[in-house]
């Protein structure tokens, strides 16, 4: 299923529990903020190493998946609201990142590049 479907499938959800009045881009986005610190506590305290591991024990690999997709739908749901392009946006990111961060100047560097 697609982007587009995985929306329209969002605005049947809220349509049919009488939700969209709570929909808003605000509540949505603090919405998607707490999603993500709930994906985020999955992760904390473990070592970078246990970090990668995470999907071979079954009941954390069953979170995360969770806290995932909870994180996918909330930014679907935002995008749709506010008449973005989800997929357009990211190739249109990844784009500019590229210029920004060229392979030669920036392999193996975490340094951030300045502004374009």
């Amino acid at each position: 299923m697609g982007i587009e479907e995985l929306a329209g499938r969002l605005r049947e959800f809220a349509v049919d529990r009488d939700w969209e009045q709570f929909h808003t881009p605000k509540n949505i986005a603090m919405a998607l903020a707490g999603e993500t610190g709930e994906l985020l506590a999955e992760l904390q305290w473990l070592t970078p190493e246990e970090s990668r591991k995470v999907m071979d024990d079954a009941a954390a690999g069953a979170r995360m998946r969770a806290e995932l997709g909870d994180v996918f739908l909330y930014l679907i749901r935002l995008a749709d609201l506010l008449g973005v392009d989800l997929a357009q946006a990211a190739e249109d990111k990844l784009e500019e990142n590229e210029r920004r961060y060229d392979a030669g100047t920036y392999r193996g560097s975490a340094r951030k590049a300045p502004p374009l």
